[in-house]
């Protein structure tokens, strides 16, 4: 069983996803901050905000801030962390976006082959065009057969 299963966890896809995994929280964390840190501020100025992370509405009590609510244990609806979210998936969600669409234009898909131009007689089994209606070496009828 050991054996088996280093075989499964050795073979190429399974590596290849572990680092895509790895990879892919790494790149998780940096759009988090580039969505934190770079482009909410900017964002939140232009609405007045300083802090967008910090915007909420109380559900019960009145509190400063959302780490004041959590510390008291209010309810809160975090709607500014929930954009921040949001956005993060757009970012993320468009870069996959890219970077697939890159990919599938490296590799393109294989084109079909063309239909075959000729075809075999269901009668005589001599080759004959593929658009015959009627073979011309035994004059069977294509079309009803």
């Amino acid at each position: 069983m050991f054996k088996e299963f280093k075989e499964f966890a050795m073979r190429g896809n399974v590596l290849d996803m572990a680092v895509g995994i790895v990879i892919g929280a790494a790149f998780g964390g940096i759009v988090t901050s580039f969505v934190n840190d770079m482009l909410m501020p900017p964002i939140g100025l232009l609405l007045g905000r300083v802090d967008f992370s910090n915007l909420f509405i109380n559900l019960k009590g009145s509190y400063p801030s959302v780490a004041a609510a959590k510390a008291a244990g209010a309810a809160t609806l975090n709607y500014g962390m929930f954009m921040n979210t949001v956005i993060n998936f757009l970012i993320v969600a468009l870069a996959v976006f890219i970077l697939v669409r890159q990919v599938n234009r490296l590799f393109p898909k294989p084109v079909p082959a063309p239909a075959p131009a000729m075809k075999n007689c269901k009668f005589c089994f001599s080759s004959i065009p593929a658009q015959a209606t009627r073979c011309p070496h035994c004059t069977s009828d294509l079309k009803t057969a």
